[in-house]
């Protein structure tokens, strides 16, 4: 069996070829064929025509040395001449078999005054050989029979037999050259596809194969460079992860560590020795909610993870989260407004809950003392809409487009923000399994607003 795709792709193509020229070589003999035998029955037709004419206007008186005289004069064609009684007037022809080439029913059709034509009367199986016309010649009371007939002989068929076998084997040669080069060219693509496919196995993500056809190959080419590209962010994103996670757990533990040296000195104050087991405790809580966020946002990716709707109130869920930050905003003397309207939902409660946590807990968070937070509920016929909306330190537009990345945290909120930075990507996973979308719009400087939009019902989410 080939192997190679070259050798097949220019095998298929040569036995096309060879097909197609063996198919067309006899039914384009048989054309041309026919064609040129119906040119010279026409040709044949009027020369005749003109002898008859001419021996009839000048009452030939020896109309067989006149037709002799014909055939001399004549190397194209044979004119043979017969009385009224079928008999020969001038030389026989015979063909290959021994038999006249002119038979005597044929004779006897010119003799009653019709014009013959052996292809009108579907008496020739090889025409170039056979073809025939035969016409009335009309001299006082008598009547004669003038046969004309091709001559062709066995050396000029062949060389035009040989002539048609030349242009076609030409035809072959030129065809199989072509066929090498376009098979090179069609594969070409395919080889290049594959040496980038084996660099992309071993871990090279930065390759990208360079094709100029905007074909179904150029296609395939846009679509593997798309997903060498599609990896590539894929593995950056790994690393990213990988460095912010290792980031995120060598803080707590470097603090956690020195503190642990710290307390084993034996001249530091109960105050001090307090202080470092708070600063101790705070951040293995903090280990801990980091912990807690990965092992729910790789839940809430999994296929697994548990999805209970239930029909609860929303406007309730979200003035308990409201009254579970009062210590918060009350201490900063922030203003809380709530319009509320009553919204009857069917989602996950617990994922809601931990959504709206999230964003108001941000709000509170980012939004300076004697400040301002608006929190609205919008019915809609089939959905409904949550916006969360302060008039805190702002978002810039540069990090808009990345605070729902994972471990992201904005430069304005490094200072503030004791968070892993996993909140928001959370935030869109739980809102994204409920197919619900969240956009939020912010000014530095002018506040943050996030708007969330959920379907009423759940009958078509992952159960």
């Amino acid at each position: 069996m080939i192997k190679s795709l070259y050798l097949r792709v220019v095998c298929t193509f040569l036995a096309v070829v060879v097909v197609s020229v063996s198919v067309a070589f006899p039914l384009a003999t048989l054309f041309f064929r026919n064609l040129i035998t119906n040119e010279f029955q026409d040709e044949m037709l009027a020369i005749g025509q003109q002898i008859v004419k001419l021996a009839e206007e000048i009452q030939v008186k020896q109309i067989d040395t006149f037709v002799s005289a014909s055939n001399r004069f004549n190397d194209n064609y044979i004119f043979a001449l017969f009385d009224e009684s079928g008999q020969p007037m001038t030389e026989v022809v015979f063909n290959k078999d021994g038999h006249p080439r002119i038979e005597d029913a044929e004779i006897a059709i010119v003799l009653k005054g019709n014009v013959y034509k052996s292809l009108d009367y579907g008496m020739v199986k090889d025409p170039l050989k056979e073809i025939k016309v035969g016409l009335p010649i009309e001299l006082g009371d008598k009547t004669y029979a003038l046969f004309i007939h091709p001559n062709l002989s066995e050396a000029t068929r062949r060389q035009v037999q040989t002539a048609v076998i030349t242009v076609l084997v030409i035809v072959l040669l030129v065809g199989s050259l072509l066929i090498l080069i376009a098979s090179r060219y069609v594969v070409n693509p395919l080889k290049k596809l594959t040496i980038a496919t084996q660099r992309l196995a071993r871990g090279n993500f930065n390759v990208h194969v360079a094709v100029k056809q905007k074909d179904e190959l150029g296609q395939l080419a846009d679509s593997f460079n798309h997903m060498a590209g599609e990896l590539k962010q894929l593995e950056q994103m790994r690393q990213d992860f990988v460095s912010n996670v290792s980031h995120e757990i060598q803080t707590p533990l470097t603090s956690i560590r020195g503190f642990s040296k710290a307390l084993r000195g034996t001249e530091i104050d109960e105050s001090e020795r307090l202080k470092y087991l708070e600063i101790i405790e705070r951040e293995s809580e903090r280990l801990s909610r980091l912990s807690d966020n990965l092992l729910k946002l790789a839940s809430l990716e999994s296929e697994h993870h548990p999805f209970h709707p239930t029909i609860f109130d929303l406007d309730e869920q979200l003035r308990r989260i409201v009254v579970f930050y009062e210590p918060l905003w009350s201490e900063k003397q922030l203003d809380i407004d709530l319009a509320l309207p009553r919204v009857k939902i069917s989602a996950d409660a617990d994922q809601l809950n931990q959504v709206w946590m999230n964003l108001i807990g941000n709000a509170l968070k980012f939004t300076p003392a004697g400040g301002h937070i608006f929190v609205k509920l919008v019915p809609l016929r089939d959905r409904v809409q949550v916006s969360i909306h302060d008039d805190g330190i702002g978002i810039s537009e540069e990090d808009l487009s990345r605070i729902f990345d994972r471990f992201y945290k904005a430069d304005q909120a490094r200072q503030r923000d004791t968070g892993s930075g996993l909140g928001l990507a959370i935030v869109r996973k739980i809102i994204d399994l409920h197919q619900g979308t969240i956009e939020v719009h912010s000014e530095p400087g002018k506040g943050t607003q996030f708007l969330v939009t959920l379907p009423i019902l759940t009958y078509s989410m992952k159960k």
